[in-house]
């Protein structure tokens, strides 16, 4: 915990381990999660569609999950970072960016184990 997930489309440009190092930070920060807790995977799409336009969109999603017991103030403060971390991670490069984020409560089922 906290598994994070960053799904975008293949088209954008940004330095993965820098955004990651900043949203770790951030976690941290706001979420009180342990930073070596923190995972982020980035899940490139190969083809993303955008209404009926096929070009000119990118997409981005990141999905935080987290432990239950965060205030919904806790996890929107947490959301706002994100979007902002994205506005200056990711490179303008003339296409439109559609960004998003949310904090989800990990099911209580939830399990791990290291090796």
């Amino acid at each position: 915990m906290p598994q994070i997930t960053v799904d975008h489309s293949q088209t954008i440009s940004f330095d993965r381990a820098a955004f990651a190092r900043d949203l770790h930070t951030a976690t941290v920060e706001i979420a009180a999660a342990k930073p070596e807790a923190c995972k982020t995977q980035f899940r490139a799409g190969q083809y993303t569609a955008f209404g009926y336009e096929e070009e000119g969109h990118a997409v981005v999603h990141v999905t935080l999950g987290l432990l239950a017991g965060r205030s919904e103030e806790t996890k929107a403060k947490l959301t706002e970072a994100v979007l902002e971390l994205l506005r200056r991670h990711i490179e303008d490069n003339g296409i439109v960016l559609h960004a998003s984020a949310e904090v989800r409560d990990l099911d209580p089922s939830y399990r791990k184990f290291e090796r």
